[in-house]
């Protein structure tokens, strides 16, 4: 394609180009790593790579990457304890294509199961529990975002002849507050449900607590069915992608040969952009395992840190344990659009993530801090700079 873009339209690619840039440097309200460099990477994107079925089993489209994907899953089930020969998963586009994915293998299961998630669910999971007709109960949370474990035992109880499917929280939307899956088994265990199902939506926390060894842990050994993660987040990439695993012998209820593709239709989408699992693939080589859990432990001092300057100015800012996300009263819409802050029910955050810096950091608590004493003049400023 020798062709170039016309001079109007170059124009608008390079202004669009500019203005991307220039917001980044104000992106602190969202779970999304931003000091990945994969320039290496980038002859890579001449090619359409496409990891089309299953990752485990080789097709007749061959412009694919699903040797270094396989590397990816072996590294998480390591690294989430999953039960030796009896795991499959594969890089998905996000954490809700992973809980989608779970859910279905959960209904395949249990076609008469309840959903039980808590209301501090991420909204992706309404919806796909509206597409695989599924029955749910929505739990109330306690204060931090946790799950509330006296509605759960109520709720179970009151539907204890149906089997249950748990999704459990490790890291809500707004509070980052994980849900704790030994008082979950303590319930199920309690009421003598055989039944259940417990899948883990991890997006954002379960790398990085994985990594560390939180607690309340949440990985396979502490009853997890399935698990998903976000791989844009804490590991960062281009590409908004996750990664799922699953007990296989669960899994293996799903999926087909297909003869056109040559291999088995195990995924929830059919084409799967096989350029996301060799960014993480090129970011778990390159940083290894102690190098990831060091950029676990740098965002964890930078959440005390900013936790810290709010509190010098008066704010009252706090954040759930070894959370990455602190959370605040909401300040003034302009500010909330400037630094692209996420707000729900008077309640603003902020997230630590890698890339997030201590520059960034101080000018949000100037700007704040500003606001707080009606100094417009230096809000101005800052918006001009």
């Amino acid at each position: 394609m020798d062709t170039k873009l016309n001079f109007a339209d170059g124009e608008r690619l390079h202004t669009y180009m500019k203005k991307a840039e220039e917001r980044a440097k104000y992106f602190i309200g969202y779970p999304i790593a931003q000091d990945f460099d994969y320039s290496e990477l980038y002859p890579l994107l001449k090619f359409p790579l496409n990891n089309i079925g299953d990752p485990l089993v080789e097709s007749t489209y061959d412009l694919n990457s699903r040797s270094l994907e396989q590397e990816v899953l072996q590294f998480f089930s390591a690294l989430f304890n999953a039960p030796q020969n009896n795991w499959w998963g594969y890089v998905t586009n996000g954490g809700s294509e992973g809980n989608l994915y779970s859910l279905y293998v959960a209904r395949e299961l249990y076609p008469n199961g309840i959903v039980y998630y808590s209301e501090a669910t991420h909204y992706s999971v309404q919806k796909n529990i509206q597409l695989l007709n599924l029955r749910s109960i929505v739990i109330s949370t306690q204060e931090n975002g946790e799950m509330d474990y006296d509605d759960l035992r109520q709720m179970v109880q009151m539907h204890r002849d149906q089997p249950v499917i748990i999704l459990a929280n490790i890291g809500t939307t707004m509070t980052e507050a994980k849900d704790d899956l030994q008082k979950i088994q303590a319930i199920l265990k309690q009421m003598a449900i055989k039944n259940h199902y417990i899948h883990c939506d991890a997006a954002l926390a379960g790398t990085y607590s994985a990594l560390l060894d939180l607690k309340p842990g949440f990985d396979f050994t502490y009853g997890a069915d399935s698990i998903a993660i976000s791989g844009h987040k804490f590991i960062g990439s281009p590409i908004p992608c996750g990664m799922v695993l699953v007990k296989k012998n669960y899994k293996e209820r799903i999926g087909k040969a297909i003869p056109y593709i040559g291999t088995v239709d195990t995924t929830i989408t059919g084409s799967r952009n096989g350029h996301s699992p060799v960014f993480l693939w090129y970011a778990i080589k390159k940083l290894g395992r102690e190098g990831l859990r060091q950029r676990a432990l740098d965002c964890l001092n930078m959440a005390a840190y900013a936790v810290n300057q709010l509190n010098e100015i008066g704010v009252e800012a706090w954040r759930n344990p070894s959370a990455l996300t602190i959370v605040f009263p909401e300040p003034s819409l302009a500010l909330r659009q400037r630094w692209q802050i996420a707000t729900e029910a008077g309640r603003s955050h902020i997230i630590c993530m890698p890339g997030v810096t201590k520059t960034q950091i101080d000018q949000f608590v100037d700007e704040l801090e500003a606001e707080l004493i009606g100094n417009t003049d230096l809000i101005a400023q800052e918006a001009l700079a």
